[in-house]
């Protein structure tokens, strides 16, 4: 059997699910509640393993259009990568600086470096939803966010 790429990937995306339903089966219960902490992770662990599958199983026909299609510009790796760069500054940062300041400079820096000009519209957009999200989760759903270096 020839291993096409829509193939490959798939054998990737299952060894994903697989490694992510060990380490969800892995995550504490806890008793008396009705729904517990480790059901979203496995279940999206489930439906990796099936789409993985079943994208192993499906027919493919690697034409030279749609290998033409795979290369990517120059332009949009950098894109690519600055993005997944500012993203895990994002996740490394969080819990030092706080949900509110590294949210709003997350939006700012990926929306500018997305192409999108306008400061104000994009700060004042950034600065509410850190602000709104914050304050939904920490004060309407008690659920704790990292507040950082903010004292609140």
């Amino acid at each position: 059997m020839r291993i096409t790429v829509n193939r490959g990937i798939s054998l990737v995306l299952i060894t994903i699910a697989l490694v992510y339903l060990i380490m969800a089966f892995q995550l504490p219960e806890y008793a008396f509640v009705p729904v517990d902490s480790d059901l979203i992770p496995k279940m999206l662990g489930i439906c990796l393993l099936i789409l993985g599958v079943c994208f192993f199983f499906a027919k493919d026909v690697d034409t030279e259009e749609q290998k033409a299609k795979r290369t990517i510009p120059k332009k949009e790796a950098f894109m690519l990568l600055s993005m997944m760069g500012l993203i895990l500054a994002y996740i490394t940062v969080l819990e030092v600086v706080g949900f509110i300041i590294m949210t709003a400079l997350f939006i700012l820096i990926s929306t500018r470096l997305l192409g999108y000009k306008k400061w104000i519209v994009n700060a004042s957009t950034a600065i509410i939803f850190s602000v709104g999200v914050y304050s939904l989760f920490n004060y309407g759903l008690s659920i704790r966010l990292p507040a950082g270096i903010l004292p609140f």
